[in-house]
């Protein structure tokens, strides 16, 4: 067994009139972060994390805004795709970190973990979901973006680099 642990980090802006995809999972909201794809800051640090477990690169590098077939993308397909290119290392547990004031994603935390669990085929107790709102402190704690840090344990084969 060769235990790597990746880490990844995403931020947006959120916007009026943008739905509002968290984790893989629509959250009712007012606002939806900016972005490229369906700008799902969860899944996309998601996907730099277990690029970073196994030294295969950077989300922007990979998939960046200049391609058009991942305008509008669900995140999860971003996720398939960096499963595939990273030959698909079991993942022993995720822990995602939401900051932002808004939106309240606590009534939507065990659907997050569920979505994430059956994204990875991974049982949902190895999932955890927090979220802090910033207490007013930096744009994220005024409202005006959401950030997700997510930390992944993953069993990556002796070979890889």
């Amino acid at each position: 067994m060769s235990l790597r642990v990746g880490q990844g980090l995403d931020a947006h802006p959120l916007v009026a009139g943008r739905r509002c995809v968290l984790g893989g999972v629509e959250i009712p909201s007012d606002v939806g972060p900016e972005g490229h794809s369906d700008g799902d800051v969860v899944l996309h640090a998601l996907a730099d994390a277990l690029l970073g477990a196994s030294a295969a690169g950077d989300l922007g590098s990979l998939f960046g805004t200049a391609e058009p077939r991942w305008r509008d993308a669900p995140s999860s397909r971003l996720v398939e795709a960096v499963r595939e290119l990273t030959g698909r290392p079991p993942v022993v547990n995720v822990d995602v970190t939401l900051w932002g004031a808004r939106p309240r994603v606590a009534g939507a935390r065990e659907e997050i973990r569920a979505a994430i669990a059956r994204l990875l085929d991974l049982p949902q107790r190895r999932v955890s979901v927090k979220a802090s709102t910033g207490n007013g402190l930096t744009d994220f704690g005024r409202g005006e973006g959401i950030a997700a840090s997510v930390v992944v344990l993953v069993d990556v084969p002796e070979e890889a680099p």
